[in-house]
């Protein structure tokens, strides 16, 4: 029987809860120190922001802090909250597909004109179609990303790899094609984009949690093959 190990409850418990499994981190140290097994082509992942325009905050931010500037008016950056060690030997891609290989999982482009779905076993996927992705050829690892759009506050956790976030509070709606892809974006009409007209952007590592409040626009582009989670507040 696995024990999860107790730990100091804090505000942030009830809404970031990882369930910690020692017992699962033997035998993956050099795993998770080689992302895992996920990082490949890393001389094709597109760059990082300039500058990061988003705070980031450690676990001295209180509840009140949180909810007083930043729940309800802009993005933040947590880190520090809680340790994923274990979370991340469990997500290594000997583990994922050791567990799930046999899935079948549904591919789609994910944006709002997204109705074509393909189902393929999950280990077929990682072993065929994990590749990266460039401007005119749909992949599945860095370069991929899902276009702009908004839904309610949530929060976002990078577990393997980077992931590059692009933010506009609700009432700046974002000049984008939803039919094309956050990397022929960047590539595209970024560059063309005024000071004024630029989002607010950051890139988060391993053991970073973006939150993001409620109807604020985003898009995502992962910078390499990228394992994360993502919770959405209702």
């Amino acid at each position: 029987m696995r024990r999860g190990l107790r730990r100091p409850m804090t505000p942030w418990t009830p809404l970031l809860l990882l369930i910690l499994l020692p017992s699962a981190i033997r035998g993956h140290s050099d795993c998770l120190e080689e992302d895992g097994g996920w990082f490949t082509n890393r001389y094709t992942a597109p760059q990082e922001e300039e500058y990061c325009s988003v705070e980031r905050r450690d676990a001295s931010l209180t509840y009140a802090e949180f909810i007083e500037q930043y729940a309800f008016s802009r993005p933040v950056i947590l880190r520090g909250i809680t340790s994923n060690l274990a979370f991340q030997a469990l997500c290594t891609k000997k583990m994922l597909l050791q567990e799930f290989g046999d899935r079948i999982v549904r591919l789609s482009t994910a944006n709002t004109y997204s109705y074509e779905k393909v189902d393929v076993p999950f280990q077929e996927y990682v072993e065929h179609l994990l590749k990266p992705q460039d401007e005119d050829t749909l992949g599945c690892g860095s370069g991929t990303g899902v276009p702009f759009h908004w839904h309610g506050p949530g929060f976002s956790e990078v577990i393997f790899g980077r992931k590059r976030w692009f933010l506009y509070p609700p009432e700046k709606t974002p000049e984008f094609n939803p039919n094309e892809t956050t990397l022929s974006w960047l590539a595209n009409t970024y560059p063309l984009l005024s000071e004024q007209d630029r989002p607010v952007e950051c890139t988060i590592r391993p053991g970073e949690v973006l939150y993001f409040p409620d109807r604020w626009w985003h898009a995502t582009l992962n910078l390499d093959t990228s394992v994360f989670i993502s919770t959405f507040l209702g």
